[in-house]
């Protein structure tokens, strides 16, 4: 090939080259970056309140009796659920069950625990009717051993701190004979026999 025909066309080569080279730098950069941060998460929601702990009752006797035993209360939507064993109970008999005003079983009798917990001053009653003390429960049975298994709960009560239906602080009472969900103020249950502050 004829050296003033090569030369040019090989200039020619290069410059063409060379362009496209520049183009592809200026694409590049016109290009959007590839690379980002990610974007911030979302700030979490507000954590939800905390269920509230369960609680416990340890029933001892009062002076003159034998009764006695361990409940354990667990929050169950607007009402609590007491579960347990009574012992040291007359055999099959029934025992007005009740949550106090005060948590206080310092009384030989337990009469420091005060009247049945009532907040919404409603009159005694029985728990699965309308009208009934927040306190009211269902009474106790004992079987042929003088036990009684506990599954009761107490409606319209909280264990949550600071509620004016809080039940923490307060006293479960066991009395002598059944509650008849009727007489007033506290169903005619007799003595208490057993007492124990819910903590």
């Amino acid at each position: 090939m004829n050296v003033k025909y090569w030369l040019p066309l090989c200039a020619t080569v290069a410059l063409l080259a060379g362009c496209g080279e520049r183009d592809k730098k200026a694409d590049t950069a016109d290009a959007p970056a590839t690379t980002s941060t990610p974007a911030p998460a979302d700030a979490p929601p507000p954590a939800a309140e905390p269920p509230a702990a369960g609680a416990t009752a340890q029933l001892t006797p009062t002076s003159g009796h034998t009764a006695s035993g361990t409940l354990a209360l667990a929050a169950e939507g607007d009402s609590v659920r007491l579960t347990g064993t009574l012992q040291g109970l007359p055999p099959n008999s029934e025992f007005g069950f009740h949550i106090h005003e005060k948590g206080d079983c310092s009384a030989p009798d337990a009469s420091s625990a005060g009247g049945h917990f009532n907040p919404t001053n409603a009159q005694h009653g029985n728990p699965q009717g309308a009208a009934h003390h927040a306190g009211d429960m269902l009474n106790a049975k004992s079987d042929a051993s003088g036990a009684a298994q506990v599954d009761v709960v107490a409606t319209g009560v909280s264990l949550e701190n600071g509620q004016p239906n809080g039940v923490r602080g307060k006293a479960v009472v066991l009395h002598e004979k059944a509650d008849d969900y009727a007489s007033q103020p506290a169903g005619n249950s007799g003595a208490r026999i057993a007492c124990g502050v819910i903590n």
